[in-house]
């Protein structure tokens, strides 16, 4: 079981893609977290991130290679935030056959302009513990982190023109990885609007 989660800004990729990886009883891979976890142990990929600086693709194929071949990806996994051009949707196939396994499905995760708007302008981030609130998780605990009890802050790109740049970006370059997957017969569009639970009760 191999799922690959699209989406643009504030579609929700990563909400659902950890609690379908709860419901599969298989990882979630976030090539978030695993640049993340490399920078703790290699210096200059710390800087790059620190410094704002792309990473290089074969940079991030070689770590994700790495990761996917873990024992633990065995039974399947699901990818959040890969493959976001079209050349990577390719390295991935390569990676797919290095590994003697193949995509599952692809899961594109849409939702309208205004509800992307409402997510992002509603979310608030907590600055000690980095765990994020929203509409659909909102905190239990006022303008308070649930977890630390630290005021929650809005982020600073979390405006409506940095949003607008966002989708425009995910559009131009979603396209051709779409439109690739699709021929492949392995494309599935789902509206994020509701609740996750909701969602991914149709997968």
């Amino acid at each position: 079981m191999i799922y690959v989660m699209l989406g643009g800004p504030a579609t929700g990729k990563g909400t659902r893609s950890e609690i379908l990886s709860d419901k599969l009883k298989i990882p979630h891979i976030s090539t978030g977290e695993i640049l993340r976890v490399a920078a703790e142990r290699d210096h200059e990929i710390s800087q790059k991130l620190s410094n704002g600086e792309l990473i290089t693709d074969d940079v991030i194929n070689a770590l994700l290679y790495t990761r996917l071949s873990r024992d633990d990806c065995k039974n399947g996994f699901v990818l959040d935030g890969y493959p976001r051009k079209i050349d990577q949707a390719f390295a991935l196939e390569a990676m797919m056959r290095k590994l003697n396994t193949r995509i599952t499905e692809v899961i594109e995760l849409v939702v309208p302009t205004e509800v992307a708007f409402q997510r992002i302008l509603g979310r608030r981030e907590c600055p000690k513990c980095g765990k994020s609130y929203g509409i659909d998780f909102p905190s239990m605990n006022g303008d308070n982190c649930d977890e630390c009890g630290t005021k929650l802050e809005i982020r600073s790109d979390d405006t409506e023109e940095t949003l607008k740049r966002r989708i425009a970006t995910y559009q131009m370059l979603s396209k051709p990885i779409l439109d690739y997957y699709r021929k492949k017969g392995i494309l599935k569009t789902i509206d994020s609007s509701s609740h996750p639970e909701k969602v991914l009760g149709v997968i």
